[in-house]
């Protein structure tokens, strides 16, 4: 699960920097958030294992994202 969070984290950051530096953020805007909810999905199950209370705030914010990524697609 960590290898696949760094992963995420990676990736949106690249693709968050190419955006910035072509001037195309509108059209990568929603694959970022669409990415940054997978990437708080996986943080929600890591935290769930641990039987943190964190852990619903993350699921919580991971469908927000997902939603407006969708909707903004």
């Amino acid at each position: 699960m960590r290898l696949l969070r760094i992963i995420f984290a990676v990736v949106i950051v690249a693709l968050t920097s190419y955006g910035l530096i072509t001037d195309t953020i509108g059209v990568i805007l929603p694959f970022a958030l669409l990415l940054i909810g997978l990437l708080f999905i996986a943080t929600g199950f890591v935290e769930f294992q641990k039987r943190k209370p964190v852990a619903f705030t993350t699921f919580l914010a991971a469908g927000f994202s997902l939603f407006v990524g969708i909707y903004t697609f």
